[in-house]
């Protein structure tokens, strides 16, 4: 099928859009606050340290440009919140104060790449500006707007409080293209902002993800995969294991010494480390980004896809066989030292 073919493109588009959403979605506001010393400076650094050392990397190294040397930068930085999510909620650690700190970090994490994607190959003019004063103004009113709208509208089966939410992404959405920045920045953003009122809100929110992942995520996937080259996986192999190794000791140190700073048990430390590695979605559409662009070859798309979607794949692996808490320790053995006996109570 043809990747070009206009419908499949706006379909893959609005699907990585709502992806995205439903990301920021998935985010208790609450979490980050009672985490915010943790989640912050683990999700920072699991973003920064990836960041430089695969940019560093592609440009020096492997001699990408400097524009391909971003972008491998900002692919390879992210965290899955879907495959750490998913993760999550098949153990019951989702349920935990550990599960909830280290999804509160994953949030940190892509929030980093996303503000890179959006920030460094956007158009600093006066479009930037627009989009920066629109989505500051309607990032302010939804949840009052939104709760309104809900009780008002809730209940139709024309369902008009997904069409809602579907005009404030494409109008951000177009606002953030025309500032040559992405579309998932504003996404990602919204979606944390209405997180709290998606809690009462749990028939829409279903809707809402069977729609995006039984329609729309598949045209994503699919463009996206329809561009990768065979040939390149082959050529490339080297440069491949490299990025990936790159990724993972760049993780491990960013996430690792601030678990043994913040006390967690050495067990519990290395699975976070672990699944602070994982990358999927984002890393798939910043790699997406740059090849419409024309900031990257179809060979080093092909590259960063196939290393984002090994880093979903081999760091779950070795964390799930060989780090896996338990639940009992999960809920309580997480932590070492007095840091433990300072753990609020769960709700």
């Amino acid at each position: 099928m043809d990747p070009k073919v206009e419908w499949i493109g706006f379909l893959a588009g609005f699907g990585s859009i709502l992806l995205t959403f439903l990301a920021g979605a998935e985010i208790e506001p609450e979490i980050l606050r009672r985490y915010g010393k943790e989640s912050l400076s683990i999700g920072f650094f699991s973003f920064l340290l990836p960041f430089l050392g695969a940019m560093g990397y592609a440009h020096y190294v492997a001699h990408w440009s400097p524009d391909a040397a971003q972008i491998c930068g900002i692919a390879l930085s992210t965290t899955s919140v879907a495959v750490v999510y998913a993760v999550m909620v098949e153990t019951g650690l989702n349920h935990t104060e550990f599960g909830k700190l280290l999804l509160a970090a994953c949030f940190v994490t892509d929030l980093g790449t996303v503000l890179a994607l959006g920030a460094v190959f956007a158009d600093y003019n006066l479009w930037l500006a627009v989009f920066g004063g629109v989505t500051v103004a309607v990032l302010a009113v939804p949840p009052r707007l939104a709760r309104w709208f809900f009780r008002r509208f809730s209940g139709h089966v024309s369902e008009p409080e997904l069409k809602l939410l579907f005009l404030l992404l494409f109008g951000l959405g177009w606002l953030a293209t025309k500032a040559n920045s992405e579309a998932v920045l504003p996404a990602y953003l919204l979606g944390l902002v209405v997180a709290g009122l998606f809690k009462e809100h749990r028939e829409m929110v279903r809707h809402l993800r069977t729609t995006t992942f039984a329609l729309l995520t598949p045209f994503y996937f699919l463009k996206a995969g329809t561009l990768v080259s065979l040939p390149a996986v082959v050529s490339g192999f080297g440069l491949i294991v490299v990025l990936l190794a790159v990724k993972l000791a760049a993780k491990f140190l960013g996430v690792f010494p601030l678990t043994s700073a913040f006390r967690f048990a050495p067990k519990s430390g290395m699975y976070t480390t672990l699944l602070m590695s994982t990358g999927l979605t984002f890393g798939s559409i910043s790699a997406l980004f740059g090849y419409t662009r024309g900031l990257i070859t179809q060979s080093q798309y092909t590259v960063l896809v196939t290393v984002v979607i090994a880093s979903a794949v081999v760091p779950t692996l070795i964390a799930q066989s060989f780090f896996k808490p338990g639940r009992e320790e999960a809920e309580s053995g997480w932590r070492t030292g007095p840091a433990a006996a300072n753990l609020p109570e769960e709700e």
